[in-house]
């Protein structure tokens, strides 16, 4: 059936047709769903989750509530991590977002020089964090020791971070383990630090996002989705899990730490 065809039949022009197909639309109606599928003879399974897509792609992130605040490739980052059932990540040099106080975080703005909305910029930071609070949520982080040794912000400020880690490392969904200088060749040595996001599985087995892995760098960040590379981070993450402390080990040296900051 020709585009042209098609779109007559559902009394639309062709372009409206074409941006609907190709990405361009920026709104997808439920009648025109419905009348694509009368048309295309769809499945009822199908013509469900196609309006179940239409109704998600009209919603809102609450990072809509920041614009101008947020760049579009953090945009894309903050929209996956809210998405997302369960996150964990390896970090070998900065605490990742969700454990970051402001005064960390004000640290590595100064160190990168650029200028920023620090209210924005803090607004989306707590507004993040707000997902540890949600039981349906797992946070697992996994910091090399260099991560708590590294005075960001000053000796009060970093005994004030430490104590904020201690505390989120109570709660139920969340996991902070530390691998040691100590500790064996690992995986983590060779890979650049990087964010496990994972999915919650949909009704429709199809509409059930795979797991994606955000890179970042100086340069720009990656997002990689590929079987093979979800696989190689995967094990990246296991090979890291293997030689890092337990839990209560953690709290352990982080409490051993805060001490030397107070000193």
């Amino acid at each position: 059936m020709s585009r042209m065809h098609a779109a007559r039949s559902c009394e639309m022009g062709s372009q409206t047709l074409w941006r609907l197909e190709t990405g361009r639309s920026s709104e997808v109606k439920r009648v025109t769903v419905n009348l694509l599928c009368d048309l295309y003879g769809v499945s009822d399974e199908d013509r469900q989750a196609l309006l179940w897509l239409a109704a998600e792609s009209r919603k809102d992130g609450w990072w809509q509530s920041f614009a101008g605040g947020i760049e579009p490739e953090v945009e894309l980052y903050v929209g996956l991590e809210g998405a997302a059932c369960r996150v964990s990540t390896w970090q070998s040099l900065i605490l990742p977002g969700l454990l970051q106080l402001p005064e960390y975080r004000r640290a590595i703005w100064d160190t990168q020089g650029r200028p920023v909305n620090i209210d924005s910029e803090l607004g989306i930071l707590a507004k993040r964090q707000e997902r540890l609070d949600d039981p349906n949520f797992t946070f697992s982080a996994l910091l090399n020791e260099s991560v708590l040794r590294h005075n960001m912000c000053g000796n009060e400020a970093m005994v004030r971070q430490l104590s904020h880690i201690l505390e989120v490392s109570k709660l139920p969904n969340v996991s902070i383990r530390i691998v040691p200088f100590t500790a064996p060749p690992h995986l983590g040595l060779h890979v650049k630090d990087f964010v496990f996001l994972e999915f919650p599985e949909h009704l429709n087995p199809i509409l059930t996002e795979p797991p994606v892995i955000y890179v970042e760098s100086l340069a720009g960040v990656l997002y990689l989705d590929k079987p093979a590379e979800i696989e190689l981070f995967r094990n990246a993450r296991a090979d890291v899990e293997r030689v890092a402390l337990s839990e209560n080990d953690t709290r352990g040296l982080i409490e051993a730490m805060q001490k030397e900051y107070g000193s």
